[in-house]
């Protein structure tokens, strides 16, 4: 689900476009409005909306065949009609040629925006469901680059990992690319040919959280005015990979807990039990041995995920992988901004590995994409990159250099061995040091 959706309200009355333009806007909607069909229709034309919001009558046309001739063009849309008392016959009927739901007039303002939230998201799981009807034939969004000790281990144990059905649980601080793990675990896993779902469970609104997990039948709260099925009906017999699994309100843990243990789930207002097929993957950016100890997560279910756990190391603890990652965004960002021949310069690539990278390597990859935009004749200079950045790593550097015994020892191997061609005889030899403790000293630093 993106972060930020749009609505287009369509009505000839200036008071209800002003009224819902301002009461809808928030930081998460964005709300447009066109006061006829003609307007709407331009408006649709222009820019991609999720939900609109539109008057049965209007001045240059009926709602009803307005709705039908945009869903028709726009199927991704959901219609949401505005009607009077009088005319409730018409928006069954609207119901029944696929509007989403109506609101009659005089409305109140709560029920619109809980119809409108609502909308939105059958939007995203409909979306969802398509895309990942086709995850087979769809790459992943990036690789786990690098040849540090510490992505040599994760390859190692998602290979492992990948052909079984047991829950893996991925955590490591926000940006280091868990959902790259998740990916690649879903790329070699027997169900990759099968529907792979992927949810933020920091983007759900914790009372819509369990309907959209396990889905809802017609009139099992106010708004449900259909049946619909959640994610875990779209994953059935694929993977479904639950990203911040921190953020699920306790109520919801104990039913995602049922899920894992008995392979059954109930919709909400529904009596009967269903089976599902899911494997299942994890992740989160915090310590959740830590927050069952406080009381926020579920005990049993904290076991259950954590079968088999992937640690993913800060980007600060694997600075030998930067040249690498630098290497593969480039080559994405470079093709998809026009640039196809992009250098980093020394100084450059200096600032990039002193840097500490709060924001791991989505931090780099932003950099980067910025830096691309400032390069002069395809070439990143350190003028390229953003200034604090630079002085960090400048600071960084100087102090690495001065204090930092580890670090010039480090250097010292690194130069004999490229002058020997990796000859750690000569080079042990060279350094005065026997071949025994080189080697302890590579696998040290990981050399």
């Amino acid at each position: 689900m993106s972060d930020i959706y749009s609505i287009l309200v369509i009505d000839d009355e200036e008071s209800i476009l002003r009224l819902l333009e301002r009461e809808l806007t928030t930081q998460d909607r964005i709300v447009h409005t066109a006061q006829n069909g003609r307007e709407g229709r331009e408006k649709l034309s222009r820019q991609r909306y999720d939900v609109v919001i539109s008057d049965i009558r209007l001045p240059d046309a009926d709602g009803l065949d307005l709705m039908v001739e945009l869903k028709g063009i726009y199927p991704d849309v959901e219609f949401i009609l505005i009607t009077g008392h009088g005319n409730i016959d018409n928006a069954v009927e609207a119901m029944r040629l696929g509007a989403y739901d109506y609101v009659t007039k005089p409305f109140h303002l709560d029920r619109v925006e809980l119809v409108v939230e609502r909308a939105y998201q059958r939007v995203c799981l409909q979306r969802e469901n398509r895309s990942f009807r086709h995850s087979h034939s769809s790459a992943p969004p990036s690789k786990m680059v690098g040849n540090s000790a510490e992505i040599k281990q994760i390859r190692y144990l998602v290979g492992k990992v990948a052909p079984t059905d047991v829950p893996v649980l991925i955590t490591g601080e926000s940006g280091v690319g868990k959902d790259v793990v998740a990916h690649s675990i879903q790329a070699l896993s027997t169900r990759s040919g099968k529907p792979f779902l992927v949810k933020n469970c920091a983007t759900l609104q914790k009372e819509l959280m369990r309907s959209e997990l396990f889905g809802h039948t017609k009139g099992s709260f106010t708004g449900a005015t259909d049946n619909r099925e959640g994610l875990l009906a779209f994953a059935d017999t694929g993977t479904l990979f639950l990203d911040e699994i921190g953020e699920l309100p306790p109520e919801v843990q104990g039913a995602l807990l049922r899920v894992l243990e008995a392979k059954r789930y109930r919709r909400v207002g529904e009596k009967s039990e269903r089976q599902v097929d899911i494997r299942f993957l994890f992740a989160t950016s915090r310590n959740l041995l830590e927050e069952v100890e406080a009381g926020r997560f579920n005990d049993a279910l904290f076991h259950r995920i954590n079968v088999f756990n992937i640690c993913v190391a800060p980007l600060r603890d694997r600075k030998e992988d930067i040249p690498l990652l630098v290497e593969h965004f480039l080559g994405r960002l470079g093709n998809a901004m026009g640039h196809n021949e992009l250098t980093v310069s020394d100084k450059a690539m200096q600032c990039l590995q002193h840097y500490d990278w709060p924001g791991n390597v989505r931090e780099l990859r932003n950099v980067l994409e910025r830096s691309i935009i400032l390069s002069e004749n395809g070439i990143i200079s350190e003028r390229s990159l953003p200034r604090d950045l630079v002085e960090r790593a400048e600071q960084s550097g100087l102090e690495s250099s001065i204090f930092s015994l580890e670090h010039m020892e480090r250097e010292h191997i690194t130069r004999a061995l490229a002058f020997f061609n990796g000859n750690r005889q000569q080079a042990s030899k060279a350094l005065g040091i026997g071949r025994k403790t080189l080697y302890r000293k590579l696998e040290r630093y990981n050399l």
